[in-house]
């Protein structure tokens, strides 16, 4: 409802409506900001693996427990049904909303939605994987978070599992069984590590192929099978380079496609000399993460 300030040029036949003094007395809850959260580099080998936690990196919604409510990495409020959050933590956790490999797609339209579906809802689950607000390091964390969710009375709360590898080969290893079995790939995390709220090698990410991001500049028209849908997008990266990319997308979204001024995801194939990315294939609209 949206309240007239009245100035002394301004009149009115009738007297203003009152505002009860219980509701000017009421707080205001402003909507969540966007969360300060660890980000992941790209691994590269080399690295001593014996310092780092290994897990896998789950295809879901990165959302931040804020110990009241979820907020997902763009800043969006979660809507859960009553009784999702019932028991987690009275803390922060950083973790991801997940309903199982290959089922993002299902996954994001859930959790996008004003009014929750406890049916939609019920086959999701929050994998938490870290503690923001709490110092020391990364495995002193984990110790903690285990005895957090272990204590919570919430069958909605996972832990993530935390495994460790002896080198290169056997990370190699995993990484093939995960993706074999529909998984999106894995991720390190340094065992001496503090929680930092930004983009640092102390979290790294292991996958079959690499991705970043780019925003949205014009929809390119499709042509035969395509005719009257989207073609190709023509995006423009961080460092200002411009490019198509026009495979990974399924019809509907070439019906619908992520809006011009978007930030999507995308995979790619190593680049070219002129840094253009190779094989470019659609994955995701980032605030739909």
């Amino acid at each position: 409802m949206l309240v007239a300030l009245l100035g002394p040029e301004c009149h009115s036949e009738t007297a203003p409506a009152t505002i009860p003094a219980e509701a000017l007395s009421e707080p205001v809850r402003l909507p969540p900001a966007a969360p300060e959260l660890m980000l992941a580099q790209v691994y590269e080998p080399g690295i001593d693996l014996g310092l780092y936690w290994v897990s896998e990196k789950l295809d879901g919604v990165r959302a931040y427990w804020d110990s009241t409510r979820l907020i997902t990495r763009g800043g969006r409020l979660v809507r859960p049904p009553p009784g999702f959050t019932s028991g987690f933590p009275p803390e922060p956790l950083d973790g991801e909303l997940w309903m199982g490999r290959g089922r993002f797609e299902e996954l994001s339209g859930t959790v996008r939605r004003q009014e929750p579906d406890p049916d939609a809802w019920r086959d999701i689950r929050y994998f938490v994987f870290d503690l923001p607000a709490t110092t020391g390091p990364f495995g002193t964390r984990l110790a903690r978070l285990q005895a957090l969710v272990g204590a919570a009375a919430s069958p909605r709360l996972r832990l993530v599992e935390q495994f460790r590898v002896a080198d290169h080969t056997a990370l190699m290893a995993r990484l093939a069984a995960v993706t074999a079995a529909g998984g999106e790939g894995l991720m390190l995390h340094r065992d001496e590590s503090p929680y930092r709220g930004s983009r640092t090698d102390d979290l790294l990410k292991v996958k079959p192929y690499l991705d970043a991001e780019a925003q949205v500049i014009a929809h390119v028209a499709g042509k035969g099978k395509y005719l009257g849908m989207l073609g190709a997008l023509l995006v423009e990266d961080v460092d200002g380079r411009r490019f198509r990319i026009g495979t990974g997308f399924t019809d509907a979204q070439r019906r619908d496609p992520p809006p011009v001024g978007s930030q999507v995801t995308f995979k790619y194939q190593g680049r070219t000399d002129k840094g253009i990315p190779r094989f470019a294939s659609f994955l995701r609209i980032r605030g739909r993460e």
